[in-house]
């Protein structure tokens, strides 16, 4: 018996309501007028300038970058716990290159490479071994950890400073680090190709119903694998720009990331079940994580505070998905 064709007409989840589709759709863009609104009133002076507007910006583009990646698995319905790790590891991989005499650019496509590497070892073993996502990267965040500890023999490496360093300077008034400007380019690459390819729409019918997808010929297996791949290779870019931003390779930097980037996804109107969500909706939540931590600092508030305003962010993200998932099954 011949296989089914390949298509893309899989089933997805129901549309949301019209009471909710505004909510839905602008859900993200009005929080992050509500916090900005919230700190401009209590510290105009030191809130609202370009220079703080620039230091966001910059905050926001690590975990924007990797955000891209994340976005695409969340949709798919997967979830990557891995992402910290990878991030250290490869500002390892990139600083020890540098030291061997590697040019820049080679070093950070060594970065990204490696990256992309972890994102594909993700793959083949939730595809092969047939484990749950979040059991396979769960353990691969500790082991990736542990290899990026190894591999700098537990210290920070700081090699000769170059180009690569430049990445996330701040320049002066008006002006904003390349790093920035490079996440918004894959951005809008990323937006492109999950709204007008057949591999875009691979991604929304696997978060939708994988089992209709398979039975509409999506290869899901090797679909699988390239998400989580191209998640890797995003990872990858964050740990460029990390690089950057520590002018060196630190393999304890980034704990803590992926909780972060999940809820910027969350938050920018992805569902945790699948299905859902979009690039530009990622990059807005990844915005309001760093509005609140930047107005959390302008107001003062110890570290102990402003890590218990995300973690209720990242609780009400999630109850946010539960609602809108709930509305639109019962639709």
């Amino acid at each position: 018996m011949n296989p089914p064709p390949e298509t893309s007409a899989a089933p997805a989840l129901p549309p949301p309501t019209p009471r909710r589709r505004p909510l839905t759709a602008f859900g993200p863009v009005i929080g992050l007028v509500i916090a900005c609104a919230l700190f401009a009133s209590l510290r105009f002076d030191t809130f609202v300038t370009w220079d703080n507007f620039a230091i966001m910006l910059q905050q926001t583009a690590v975990i924007g970058a990797a955000a891209l990646g994340m976005a695409v698995i969340i949709i798919s319905g997967g979830i990557d716990l891995s992402v910290g790790s990878v991030v250290a590891l490869n500002t390892v991989v990139i600083a020890l290159a540098l030291q061997h005499g590697w040019s820049p650019l080679s070093a950070a496509l060594a970065g990204v490479a490696g990256a992309a590497c972890c994102g594909l070892l993700s793959g083949v073993l939730i595809t092969r071994l047939r484990l749950t996502p979040f059991i396979v990267t769960l353990g691969l965040m500790g082991a990736l950890r542990g290899a990026a500890k190894g591999l700098a023999d537990q210290q920070p490496i700081y090699p000769d400073e170059t180009w690569l360093n430049g990445l996330m300077r701040l320049g002066g008034p008006g002006s904003l680090p390349a790093g920035v400007w490079l996440t918004l380019g894959l951005a809008v690459i990323m937006a492109f190709v999950l709204r007008y390819t057949r591999f875009g729409r691979h991604v929304f019918a696997l978060g939708s119903n994988e089992q209709a997808a398979r039975l509409c010929g999506v290869p899901i297996d090797r679909r699988k694998i390239l998400v989580y791949t191209l998640g890797g290779v995003f990872a990858g870019v964050a740990a460029v720009l990390q690089f950057s931003y520590l002018t060196g390779g630190d393999p304890t930097t980034s704990v803590g990331l992926e909780l972060n980037v999940i809820a910027a996804v969350v938050i920018g109107g992805a569902s945790l079940f699948g299905g859902q969500g979009g690039i530009a909706g990622s990059l807005v939540g990844a915005l309001i994580m760093s509005v609140v931590a930047n107005g959390c600092t302008k107001l003062g508030l110890p570290n102990w505070v402003q890590e218990i305003v995300t973690g209720v962010i990242i609780v009400a993200a999630v109850l946010i998905d539960k609602l809108r998932t709930r509305d639109r099954t019962n639709a």
